[in-house]
């Protein structure tokens, strides 16, 4: 698999990838858009570009994939990720490796387990209690990885059933394109360290589903890689780490803009973090997910975060590529 795997440092870290994407597109002309965001990306030197997965007002992202596999040369294409309940494994196989060859070898394939009940109501779509989903994609996840090594499968679990079913076509990455999972939970960890190629560490979220604020500190991102390496046992070496930064700032005073951002934390802003703890300057600079600074000072704390936690493939959002793509030159080859 040709994802930057094998590529390593002389102390034994992997080298740094930089993916961008994993918003949709709101907007008229939208579909457009996105590709020339794509193109865009490919010119800056981002290693991957992503399109996440939801209903309503956005592209489809494996009718996206198949454009962009035109559109582009060398950039890796992404899902970043895929809801399993929309679609069927058996059907999703097919759709991917199809992609992989029209992009001669360029697919990653991200899919999780899904988190946004509303859109499986909208659509009527069974959602299922978490036990169930992450059942659900433990048995995908095993279908998927057989039927894109051009397996035959025979499969009676209790969410799908195949006999005799042939992968088709053969993808041009051997031994199959890459699977990337997130999540932040320990269930959904050790499902990503069972099946994964690449893992999304994600930040953990409440019942009500908001992002919990203590998971933002790198203590507990390291706590995170941890339940990672505890549960991959040998093949963790073999699994590329990934996190996508939240929030960049570029500036000249990062103590003022870290000041700056818990005084919004206080005011309840963004509504969609649950302040479970009161975090300190010194937490806000450390974060993995936020990046104040210079972009030498970035460049620096991503380094830092990479030393303490092994995670190596930085993402960032499609309104952050600009911002950070003057720090990718100052990484490139590390």
């Amino acid at each position: 698999m040709t994802t930057g795997q094998d590529s390593s440092t002389p102390g034994g870290l992997r080298k740094f990838r930089f993916g961008a994407g994993g918003e949709g597109n709101k907007d008229e002309g939208g579909a457009r858009k996105f590709v020339k965001l794509a193109q865009a990306a490919e010119e800056y030197g981002y290693d991957t570009f992503a399109i996440p997965d939801h209903l309503g007002n956005q592209v489809g992202p494996l009718a996206a994939l198949g454009a962009l596999s035109q559109a582009t040369s060398t950039i890796r294409l992404a899902t970043s990720v895929l809801a399993n309940g929309f679609r069927h494994p058996a059907i999703l196989a097919k759709e991917a490796t199809t992609i992989d060859v029209l992009s001669k070898g360029r697919l990653e394939l991200g899919i999780g387990s899904g988190w946004m009940k509303d859109e499986f109501d909208k659509a009527g779509i069974e959602f299922g209690t978490p036990g169930e989903r992450i059942r659900r994609l433990d048995e995908s996840l095993t279908i998927l990885d057989l039927l894109m090594r051009g397996e035959t499968v025979d499969f009676d679990g209790e969410f799908y059933r195949i006999t005799g079913l042939e992968g088709s076509p053969r993808p041009r990455q051997g031994p199959r394109p890459p699977i990337a999972v997130g999540g932040g939970g320990p269930k959904m960890l050790a499902l990503a360290a069972k099946h994964a190629d690449i893992i999304s560490v994600a930040t953990g979220s409440t019942r009500d589903g908001r992002l919990r604020l203590s998971d933002m500190t790198i203590e507990k991102t390291a706590e995170r890689v941890d339940r990672i390496r505890q549960a991959a046992g040998e093949r963790f070496d073999q699994i590329e780490l990934n996190w996508t930064i939240a929030t960049i700032v570029i500036t000249d005073d990062r103590v003022a803009t870290a000041e700056m951002a818990l005084k919004a934390l206080e005011s309840g802003y963004p509504p969609n973090i649950a302040r479970d703890v009161e975090l300190t300057v010194d937490d806000i600079l450390a974060s993995p997910y936020l990046a104040f600074g210079t972009f030498e000072e970035i460049a620096e704390q991503i380094r830092e975060v990479r030393r303490r936690t092994t995670m190596s493939y930085v993402g960032v959002f499609p309104t952050q590529m600009d911002a950070f793509a003057p720090v990718i030159p100052l990484l490139r080859g590390e």
